[in-house]
């Protein structure tokens, strides 16, 4: 039986389930992360579209969307607000007339690097359980997982 300490709950039959302790990690991990993003005025999904364009310039809304595999429709808003808070700016794409390439501005790319030192400071703070190890060998565990996802 495994009991939770606190309230006296059997949790057994769940904590044998990957995916509802996932989801558990999974909570506990994003709260950190919303919170540093908070902290630096954006949410974790504008974080996410920053991220990929930072590492990514001149990739269309199209391929971001899919490269987080969020919706389309979803991203035009999203780029509007980064466009607004001047990090982020469309140009037209090079490769297709009909599409726009997205691109950090200085501002941007000053804001992304800031942001990521403050989720890396708020995970690490957070991680004191885990040592290097274990942090690398749960990354490439949830990587597969993801991967197997997507071979479905």
């Amino acid at each position: 039986m495994n009991t939770d300490a606190h309230n006296g709950i059997d949790y057994s039959m769940l904590q044998s389930r990957i995916g509802y302790m996932l989801r558990r990690a999974q909570m506990a991990y994003f709260d950190i992360f919303a919170e540093a993003c908070a902290k630096e005025g954006i949410t974790p999904g504008l974080f996410g579209i920053l991220a990929i364009v930072y590492r990514n310039p001149g990739l269309t809304q199209t391929a971001v969307s899919s490269a987080l595999d969020v919706d389309r429709s979803a991203m035009v808003a999203a780029i509007d607000k980064l466009e607004e808070m001047e990090v982020m700016e469309r140009r037209k794409s090079q490769n297709d007339r009909r599409s726009y390439a997205l691109y950090l501005t200085d501002k941007g790319k000053a804001f992304t690097d800031r942001l990521n030192r403050t989720v890396i400071e708020r995970e690490s703070d957070f991680e004191h359980f885990l040592n290097e190890d274990d942090r690398e060998w749960l990354l490439k565990i949830l990587d597969r997982i993801v991967q197997a996802k997507k071979g479905n």
